[in-house]
């Protein structure tokens, strides 16, 4: 991890070069001002917790635009020039492997993996018949924002960084760490209270971003792999499609930011219905509004109505 640098008067101007050439593109570009106090974070779950943590005086860049892809994510060369010029670079090492390419090279401030303070599981091991043809993944399961106390302990992470960059006001940023965590581990709670007594515990998905649920006693069942756009082997549908009628399940889960069309079709083929359950990787113009706890909450009651909680 690299500390916190001084910027020169050139380097101010190149940034702002460049940003005066990208303006034209599209690139969002800091407010004047915030020098000293920028984040940078990879994608949505990092970013929301930053933003909660560090407050209004700090400026916070979220890499995946809404509605992008993370997994897919391709850096522009505004995006390239904020990791240099950030104070912190929040990121998930192994998830965007443009963002760690770019951090590797790129990032002049601190970096926070946050792989390093959340305790990622293995991925579950969904292989007797195989459930995705060309998959290459890590040992690991990097959907962790699924569990709210791995989130509550990224907050604590993230609080202890903006306290050591700005030692003025430390108390503040684990003050609002802790207000955070404490936020975060009653949504823990309400998912123990909610799922504990349902008639069924088994939810298909339409990929495999919902691992960590299996700490509520659910047993997730994904149509395609870590990356939502793997594509499942005829045998792994012919397995969910025995699994859905043997376990008389209701639901097949769709998402946001990726296609309905495979869990529309296995539920249409089953006659049973179709739901949402947001894998929580992205705003979309649909929940533009909402924020990680709102969609957490209607996650849950999602998996209620489904499994008759």
């Amino acid at each position: 991890m690299s500390s916190p640098i001084l910027r020169t008067v050139g380097r101010a101007t190149a940034v702002l070069a460049t940003t005066a050439l990208l303006a034209g593109c599209g690139a969002v570009t800091a407010d004047e001002g915030t020098e000293g106090r920028e984040v940078v974070a990879a994608f949505y779950p990092l970013a929301w917790v930053t933003e909660q943590v560090a407050g209004d005086d700090w400026t916070v860049t979220n890499l995946t635009s809404p509605g992008g892809e993370p997994h897919d994510l391709e850096l522009s060369i505004q995006a390239t020039a904020s990791l240099s010029d950030a104070d912190l670079v929040v990121y998930l090492e192994d998830f965007q492997p443009a963002v760690d390419d770019a951090v590797e090279t790129n990032a002049g401030g601190t970096t926070l993996d946050a792989a390093d303070v959340v305790d990622l599981q293995p991925v579950a091991d969904h292989s007797e018949e195989g459930h995705t043809e060309d998959e290459d993944h890590g040992d690991l399961d990097p959907h962790f924002w699924q569990d709210p106390t791995r989130m509550a302990s990224l907050a604590e992470a993230v609080g202890d960084e903006l306290a050591a960059l700005d030692e003025a006001n430390a108390d503040q940023y684990r003050a609002a760490a802790t207000d955070l965590a404490e936020g975060l581990t009653a949504l823990d709670r309400e998912y123990e209270q909610g799922l504990a007594d349902c008639e069924r515990d088994t939810v298909v998905v339409s990929h495999d971003a919902f691992g960590y649920l299996a700490k509520y006693d659910l047993h997730l069942e994904p149509i395609a792999g870590l990356s939502p756009d793997a594509e499942p082997t005829p045998a792994a549908l012919a397995e969910l499609s025995d699994l859905i009628r043997d376990e008389e399940l209701t639901t097949v889960f769709s998402e946001r930011l990726a296609s309905p069309a495979m869990a529309e079709t296995l539920a249409g083929d089953l006659d049973v219905t179709t739901g949402v359950l947001d894998p929580l990787e992205g705003l979309t113009d649909e929940t533009a509004q909402d924020d990680y706890l709102s969609i957490m909450r209607q996650n849950l009651t999602a998996l209620q109505e489904a499994n008759g909680c």
